[in-house]
Parts: structure tokens; sequence; C-alpha cells
């Protein structure tokens, strides 16, 4: 096997290979051999079949079957050979093929990129240190409380968190428009479902007050026909509804599933997922942070056709969602250039890992990938039955493993970026928008 590399450009490599003539035309005299004694043709004994009429009837097809898989084999041997790791599969073109001489063929392929890693010592990281207070605590037993609480008629002024039920019509320049007109609408005064400006005019209103609202619909309004168009609602407000909260007792307790040691079980449990949901979002947090500033100082020329792998990844993924939420069949394909750049990000991302990875040898930790598994399924009402599940199934062990892998690595450029603790509370890091 004689090979020749050419690299048209960047990570494009193509090698010509010969394959000598005698390889060939003996693979495929064994070939036919084989069929002979396999094959029924009238006029001949099973097995006894001439391999010359093999030949004439199957030789061209038994040669192009040989040719695929000399092409399969001598290309693996020859990357091997000429140390080169080809990123996806080659694309293969039979350049020579005549019985009694040297086959020849073209693979045409890209490689990985050479990956160094720089600027680390140069990436500055927040790291967030958060306290949960007895104060964040009582927030959030009264967010369990409002989860169940009686919505009650009340005679005075509406105010925030209290429930309106209005009617209202919609006019922009004198007009009613399509969308615009309710009746018996209930609305939750201070979440912010109506459009910007809807809401406000309504706080301090009572049933039986009309309430002029003027808005203006955003530039990215979902309706064409009304965005950033200046409207006015005249709205009537019919009923007032607060909040009746519901006690914070051993029956309260037990609506969460907690059956012994009444409200300080409650608190010891609720405090316990709180720092759970903290860990998970500081983790996320910071990762992101170091992910994002890694890629900044690292400019990688990527191979295509990892992208259009991942391009693919994604592209199920979103499948898989719309499927989810009862489309699925009809789903148009999505266009490739929708899951371009988050493609070429993650293919970045994956690189310069698997890079930290493999330069400073790290392995994977047992204990972290058993601490992963275990902060998962604190999640469920059944631990033990989750982290069984997990080590009974190989292959989602394997994707504990890779994501154990990869905070090990995001851990590394931790330790060797410039960190710096941020004191912030639990409100500002679980609620902060973007």
């Amino acid at each position: 096997m004689q090979v020749t590399v050419e690299t048209p450009q960047g990570l494009e490599r193509r090698l010509t290979i010969t394959v000598p003539a005698d390889t060939v035309d003996s693979a495929v005299k064994a070939r036919l051999q084989q069929l002979a004694k396999t094959q029924r043709i009238n006029g001949f004994r099973p097995g006894k079949v001439p391999v010359s009429v093999i030949q004439k009837r199957y030789g061209q097809a038994v040669r192009q079957e040989v040719a695929g898989d000399v092409m399969q084999q001598n290309f693996y041997q020859a990357i091997v050979q000429e140390k080169i790791n080809p990123a996806g599969m080659p694309k293969f073109e039979l350049t020579k093929d005549t019985q009694g001489e040297d086959l020849e063929f073209v693979a045409a392929f890209e490689v990985y990129p050479e990956v160094e890693v720089k600027g680390v010592d140069e990436i500055e990281v927040e790291k967030p240190v958060v306290d949960i207070t007895d104060a964040d605590l009582d927030n959030m037993m009264e967010t369990l409380q409002k989860q169940h609480a009686e919505w009650k008629e009340v005679k005075r002024k509406a105010k925030k968190d209290d429930r309106v039920v209005i009617d209202f019509v919609g006019t922009i320049d004198g007009e009613e428009f399509d969308g615009g007109k309710a009746e018996d609408f209930t609305l939750e005064l201070g979440k912010g479902r109506m459009i910007p400006g809807f809401e406000e005019p309504l706080v301090g209103a009572k049933a039986g007050d009309e309430v002029k609202v003027e808005v203006t619909f955003p530039e990215d309004y979902h309706a064409e026909a009304l965005k950033g168009k200046d409207a006015v609602f005249a709205v009537t407000v019919k009923k007032v509804e607060g909040q009746k909260l519901p006690k914070v007792d051993d029956e309260f307790a037990k609506l969460f599933g907690v059956e012994d040691g009444g409200v300080e079980a409650l608190k010891a449990e609720v405090r316990k997922n709180m720092q759970r949901e903290l860990d998970h979002t500081l983790r996320a947090k910071v990762k992101e942070d170091v992910i994002a500033k890694l890629v900044e100082k690292n400019e990688l020329d990527l191979p295509q056709a990892l992208i259009d792998q991942e391009i693919n990844v994604l592209r199920d993924q979103a499948k898989q969602r719309f499927s989810q939420q009862g489309g699925g069949q009809n789903m148009p394909e999505l266009p490739s250039d929708l899951f371009k750049d988050n493609a070429k990000r993650r293919v970045t991302i994956g690189l310069l890992l698997g890079e930290i990875i493999k330069k400073n040898e790290l392995k994977v930790d047992d204990s972290k990938v058993e601490s992963l598994i275990e902060s998962s399924a604190s999640a469920y009402e059944d631990p033990q039955e989750v982290i069984d599940y997990y080590k009974n199934n190989q292959e989602l062990m394997q994707q504990m493993r890779n994501v154990a892998l990869e905070e090990q690595a995001i851990e590394w450029v931790m330790e060797h970026a410039k960190t710096t603790e941020v004191k912030k509370d639990f409100d500002e890091v679980m609620n902060k928008q973007g």
C-alpha cells in the first residue's frame, strides 16, 4: 500500500492510496469461489458451478463490493500509518479499478485541529459565596403559603398580588381591534402577564371603577398589525380578590409529605432543598462564566464535519421537545442556520475541555460521580431508588462520568485562573434574570 497525503487547505486532508493488484484480485477470486459453493444455477449441481460462470454473471458486482471493503480497510491502515486523526467520515473516490492493475482511490476528510489551551492564567472568575439566612427561609415558606392560598373577594382597593376580575375593550385610533376585548377576565396584579403598562393603573382600583389604560404594544409583539401601536383600554373592575394564606402548622406540613416533626421538620426539608438548588445554580453560573472566558481566549479552526454532527444533535433535540409539546409529526425540517452558532460553540467547548483533560491526564473521580448522582436523586421521593436505577444503567453511568470529568476540567481551570470570592445573597443569585 502506498499513501500520499495532501493538505488542500486548513483542516482538509486528501489521501491518495494505492493497493497492489494481487491484493485486490485475490480478494475478488476468493469471493467468487465462495459464491460458486452457494449459488444455484440451472444446469449445474449445487456447489459445482464453475468459477468462470460465476465470474461472468457476478464478477462486476463482486469487484465493486471488494473495492468498497478494500477502500475501508486500507483507509484505516493509512491513517494509523500516517498518524492522522480524522474528524468525521471520509468521502471515497475510486480513481483506478482495472483487473490486473493496482487499485487507486482518494479519501477526502477533515482532521481535528491542534488545540493548545491559552490564557487560562488570565481568566478572571467571580465565585459567589451565599449563605441561606432565616429571612430567605421565611420568604420561601411564604411562597409555599401563596401556592396553597385561597382567593377571597375583598371590599377594598386592589394592591399588588391581588387578583381582579375585569371587562375591557381596546381601541386604536378610536377603533376596536381583534383580540382587544374580554369579559370576566381574571388578572393577578404584579405578575407582568399583560403588555407593559396594562396592570399598573389597576393598582388602587376597586370594584365598580372604570379605568382608562393607555399602552404601547411592543415592537416584537406576536400580532403583526399591533406592533408598536398606541392603544387605549376601557377597563371595568368587577371584583377584587385577595389571598387568604393557610396557617403554617402541622396540617400545612402534611401538604408537602411531612408526616412527622411538623413545621420544624418542614423547614428543615425546605432549607435542604434550597441548598441543593443553590449549589446547582452556583455550579452552573461559575461553569458558564469559565467556559465563556475560555472560549473568548481560544479561537479554534473547527472541522465542518463536527459542526454538522452537532447541528444534527441540536436539531434532533428540538424535534424531541416539539414532539413532547404535541407537535412532532408535521414539524418541518429546521434549517441548519438556526443551530450553527450554538453548534460551533459546543464543538469549541468540547475540544478545549477535551484537551485540558488529555494534557493534564485527568481521570474520573468516582466520589464526584457518586455525589452528582446523589444530588440528582435527592430531588425525588425515593432517592435510593433513583441511585440504584443509575447504577444499573451503564449508559446513564457513562453520561454521569462524562459530566464529572467535565466538571473536573472546569475545576482545573478555576485552580489556575484568577478567582475572586464575592458575597451575594440568596435571592440575588436565584432570581436574577439573564
